[in-house]
């Protein structure tokens, strides 16, 4: 167990609210002015985890709170007090999300042991908008005609292997995907190319919190946000009204930038990887119902 004195937690506190800020004020601003952004707001609306809950600082596992001060935390769920201080208790862990980590676990291994795939070029922006009048961005305009989005779906082979974009497909392009993705089919189609898998590294930290550390949170996070940058500029989308430069994967040059930019993020996400798992493991050992 690490025992952080009151000064030192505290000051680890400030740092996570410090450091999320940038992130969280313009978010609430644009929302009191009912103003949305495709790229910024992806990770509050997509994931729908508050504001508040995001600039919220826990310690995570394994970690103890020293001082009087640390009781506050008292009236959070999952923290106890302990002789070495107040701490996350793995005891706590609900009933009914028993089978959670052990699926997480399977997964995030799952992911490392198989070869990243790098030849999707970032296809799925646009087969969510492959013919059909809706539009999923309708403050963004297409920058290219509906005839040459379709022409770039049906040139280039789908090679989708993540559930939750594969299913924001339209009808006419869920057939032209190399897989036909079911949700229970996330264990074994999961691979670290994927610009979304490694998004989704910060919903996996958000839903092991209190128990994961707020500075896994806020490293997942960040990485997902320069991914989703990557991800709408690499769309059928023009954001050059919000400074954004197009990433023109009809071209030969754009799709040889969204790889760069692909791998490079494969690379970052993998560190992350390994740590979500390590909490995995320690959560599996520690939860009474599931180490007895």
């Amino acid at each position: 167990m690490e025992i952080l004195a009151e000064t030192t937690w505290y000051a680890r506190r400030a740092e996570h609210e410090a450091r999320m800020r940038p992130w969280v004020e313009p978010r609430l601003v644009r929302k009191s002015r009912k103003e949305r952004h495709p790229v910024d707001d992806f990770l509050f609306e997509y994931y729908a985890y508050r504001p508040g809950q995001l600039m919220a600082w826990h310690p995570g596992l394994g970690t103890a709170l020293a001082g009087e001060s640390a009781r506050e935390y008292l009236t959070q769920k999952h923290y106890v007090e302990t002789a070495e201080g107040i701490t996350v208790d793995p005891a706590s862990w609900s009933a009914n999300r028993m089978d959670f980590p052990g699926w997480l676990r399977t997964m995030l291994r799952n992911t490392q042991s198989r070869p990243a795939v790098f030849g999707c070029f970032g296809l799925h922006e646009w087969a969510m908008v492959y013919r059909t009048e809706e539009i999923r961005h309708e403050q963004m305009p297409l920058r290219l005609p509906a005839a040459q989005v379709a022409e770039l779906v049906e040139s280039l082979p789908l090679r989708c292997t993540h559930f939750d974009a594969f299913r924001f497909f339209t009808p006419a392009a869920r057939p032209l995907n190399r897989t036909q993705l079911v949700k229970e089919s996330i264990p074994e189609m999961e691979q670290g190319g994927c610009l979304h898998a490694n998004m989704d590294l910060y919903k996996w930290a958000f839903k092991l919190l209190p128990f994961s550390s707020s500075e896994l949170v806020a490293d997942t996070f960040e990485l997902a946000r320069e991914i989703r940058e990557l991800d709408m500029r690499a769309s059928p989308y023009d954001l050059s009204k919000l400074g954004y430069t197009a990433v023109p994967l009809e071209t030969p040059e754009g799709r040889a930038e969204y790889e760069q930019g692909q791998r490079s993020f494969a690379q970052r996400a993998e560190p992350l990887r390994a740590r979500l798992l390590a909490l995995c493991e320690d959560l599996l050992v520690q939860i009474p119902a599931l180490s007895a």
